[in-house]
């Protein structure tokens, strides 16, 4: 009995249809538990948010790390965070002649903190009353490497 090329290709092609479709298993479904994050507050220095500051304090705490603490007093790891510098500057009205007060904005993203140097050296002993340093979108971490958001900081320069 003579088999035909066809044949031998038709059976290979229906015993592998059928193995695939053994091999499929349903998903595995992990469920995890809710996160409720705990209540945190940021600090630069000693000044949360809402803090006045001198020119010179600010000069000071443009170095220090960012420190995000809870109840406890135990302290989160950052992962990521925003700055924003508002500096003020002076511009002359095209129209009347006169100097008008304005500012600017510089702003990135970091992942580790204090602030880079070149950011510390181009900042320190500029600032001007007015002014502000501003954290925002504080991502930080827990023991069990779970994140969320720890409240903004913005301190304004007298």
């Amino acid at each position: 009995m003579k088999i035909s090329n066809k044949a031998i290709l038709l059976i290979l092609l229906l015993a592998s249809v059928g193995f695939t479709s053994i091999a499929q298993n349903k998903p595995v479904i992990n469920k995890v538990a809710k996160f409720k994050p705990p209540l945190v507050k940021s600090y630069l220095g000693d000044n949360t948010n809402g803090a006045i500051v001198s020119k010179e304090d600010a000069s000071h705490l443009i170095t220090l790390p960012l420190k995000i603490t809870d109840q406890k007093n135990s302290t989160y790891g950052i992962d990521s965070y925003q700055f924003l510098y508002k500096k003020k500057s002076v511009i002359e009205n095209e129209e009347t002649g006169r100097k008008q007060k304005t500012f600017t904005t510089v702003a990135d993203r970091f992942r580790s903190s204090p602030l880079p140097d070149v950011w510390i050296n181009n900042l320190k002993d500029t600032f001007q009353p007015e002014e502000e340093l501003y954290f925002f979108d504080i991502v930080v971490k827990d023991k069990l490497n779970r994140k969320f958001f720890a409240p903004n900081l913005k301190i304004t320069i007298q």
